[in-house]
């Protein structure tokens, strides 16, 4: 049965794959419920996006290049009232979706999954329900990235971007040594002494 929306969803897009864009638009295009408002090709491109036309509901590949879905997340997540996000990919390893749900998405969906799924978990998520298959939340309290703040959380994800601390600093609004000092917190809670350790423990989680 179609969750039933009382006006159309507006939702923003970011894939890499062109194909993907055009399938995606078709379908979208199809459903009354749903109002395409913007499509991206990449990480930087997608946040350009909904910070000039804000959407209601995104939808994102994990891998866009050059950076990843938990990039997005954790720069919107930094936000006052985040827009909800749903990740769609066809990446099957099982840790994705606990990647997901712990850097502040709204839901995961597998290409693998019939387009109807979509669909319904787009009308879902924009209902304020979040849509996963089984995790183990065990996992999730495991990851020492979990002990980061939101800001902090940022912060890292612009390191392992390959920003300086001057850049983060420009792109954050924020004093160098307000970065600084998030830098020094960060490497502290996950036990790290350097830049290189902190972003090899953002990949691995």
């Amino acid at each position: 049965m179609k969750e039933r929306v009382s006006k159309p969803v507006r939702v923003g897009l970011a894939d890499k794959n062109p194909l993907i864009q055009a399938a995606l638009k078709q379908l979208l295009s199809e459903d009354g419920r749903f109002q395409l408002v913007h499509v991206a090709s990449s990480c930087e491109e997608f946040l350009k996006n909904v910070r000039q036309e804000p959407v209601d509901v995104g939808i994102i590949g994990w891998i866009i290049g050059p950076c990843d879905g938990r990039f997005i997340l954790d720069r919107l997540n930094a936000q006052e009232n985040p827009i909800r996000i749903i990740v769609y990919t066809g990446d099957e390893s099982k840790m994705v979706p606990t990647q997901v749900m712990t850097h502040g998405g709204a839901a995961f969906v597998s290409k693998s999954e019939q387009p109807a799924i979509l669909l319904e978990t787009i009308a879902a998520v924009f209902a304020g329900r979040m849509v996963f298959p089984y995790i183990d939340v065990r996992t999730i309290y495991d990851n020492p990235l979990s002990t980061l703040t939101r800001r902090e959380m940022e912060v890292l994800s612009d390191l392992a971007a390959g920003r300086t601390n001057k850049q983060i600093a420009r792109e954050l609004g924020v004093s160098l040594n307000t970065v600084k000092f998030h830098v020094r917190n960060l490497f502290q809670k996950l036990g790290v002494n350097s830049r290189s350790q902190a972003i090899s423990m953002y990949l691995r989680s």
